[in-house]
């Protein structure tokens, strides 16, 4: 069973859900979700949320990237370059 975090943007969010159990069922990956249904976060907040997604990250055998119609974001970008810096593989939902 591959332990696998999703990344994606917020904009997503209820794609990501649908993905998740997808990959869940049909898989059988272990998905561990990042998504939020939080008001506007601060600096602090969002800082937090990024050292505690990259140690979903490091618990992780994958990240499941949510690229729908190709976007990736900044931060989703900074997190495909922190798995690939801790030989993470790196599973793209499109080509």
């Amino acid at each position: 069973m591959k332990v696998v975090t999703i990344c994606g943007s917020m904009k997503f969010a209820e794609e990501m859900k649908q993905i998740a159990s997808n990959l869940e069922l049909e898989k059988n990956y272990c998905v561990i979700q990042c998504v939020y249904d939080l008001p506007i976060l601060n600096t602090n907040q969002l800082e937090q949320i990024a050292k505690l997604h990259k140690k979903k990250i490091d618990i992780s055998d994958a990240i499941y990237v949510v690229n729908i119609n190709g976007y990736i974001g900044e931060s989703v970008k900074r997190e495909i370059a922190y798995a690939k810096s801790h030989s993470k593989e790196i599973i793209y939902h499109e080509e």
